[in-house]
């Protein structure tokens, strides 16, 4: 920093400046500066700093407990950060709701799956546009109570990009059946598909592969390709090593709340500190 700025601004008021200035440099998609949380007393997340480049297939992987989730609840606004400040696009997102976050661009699926299950598999997804099409939730009330013409039209275009999703996820089929009749790979794809109405430019997926089989599994690697090429980056927590470095651009690794490596996959591996993480003793 140089010395002369600081001598005409306070410290705390240069810093954030200087932080948001980096993050636009960096062309970094996503940008997390020192981000930590503690929950009464006990530290879930230690100063982590991260980078999801546009455009690459990034995962966060470690041992159960490791502060997975609760750094995916930090950036979607789920929970606030103890500390630290995240940046999309160049802008601060710290603070923000999650509806807030999610008209911004971030969109997410959770570890255990949250469908409406007795709603039909394409008016879950329908559900998914409604932070994209709303800003008021009173004019939204009234339109759909009068179903205007304007109401009627943007109902029948929800549906129609709803169909396009399921289609994207190969559910289309199943449109009109209840989600709960889906088998649990289906629904998975469902949650996906509903996270994707929002037209997120960042995909969280917190353990998508999760009681999945391994053609289910594959089904879903190739899937995550096909939403990177749509021009959307995805970013995942995922416990399958072989799907993380089979498709992953960029690892990172976290252990008790902090980060212990962040590189390539091979890299990754390769790298002590990781595998002490995951089998509790130094490699041969």
């Amino acid at each position: 920093m140089p010395p002369w700025l600081t001598r005409i601004l306070p410290y705390d008021t240069v810093l954030p400046f200087l932080l948001k200035i980096n993050a636009m440099s960096e062309n970094s998609l996503l940008q997390i500066n020192g981000l930590s949380k503690q929950f009464e007393g006990i530290t879930a997340l230690t100063n982590i700093d991260l980078k999801i480049k546009q455009g690459e297939v990034s995962s966060l992987i470690g041992p159960n407990g490791a502060g997975k989730t609760t750094f995916f609840n930090c950036i979607t606004g789920m929970i606030s950060a103890t500390t630290g400040t995240i940046f999309f696009e160049g802008k601060e997102i710290t603070g923000l709701k999650p509806f807030e976050i999610t008209r911004r661009g971030i969109s997410r699926t959770f570890q255990n799956i949250r469908l409406f299950s007795e709603m039909t598999v394409v008016d879950n997804v329908i559900v998914g546009r409604y932070p994209k099409n709303s800003t008021n939730l009173t004019a939204t009330l009234i339109a759909s109570l009068l179903h205007g013409s304007r109401f009627k039209d943007q109902e029948s275009e929800d549906r129609l990009k709803a169909m396009a999703l399921l289609d994207f996820v190969g559910l289309s089929r199943h449109c009109d059946q209840a989600a709960h009749v889906l088998s649990y790979g289906d629904q998975r794809r469902l949650e996906i598909a509903r996270a994707m109405a929002s037209e997120p430019k960042l995909l969280l997926l917190d353990e998508p592969a999760a009681g999945m089989n391994p053609q289910e599994t594959e089904g879903l690697m190739q899937l995550v390709g096909k939403i990177r090429d749509r021009g959307i980056t995805p970013f995942l927590i995922e416990h399958n090593m072989q799907m993380v470095m089979g498709i992953s651009d960029a690892v990172t690794v976290l252990d008790h709340g902090e980060k212990i490596a962040t590189g390539r996959p091979d890299a990754i591996q390769k790298n002590k500190r990781v595998i002490i993480a995951y089998l509790g003793k130094t490699p041969e």
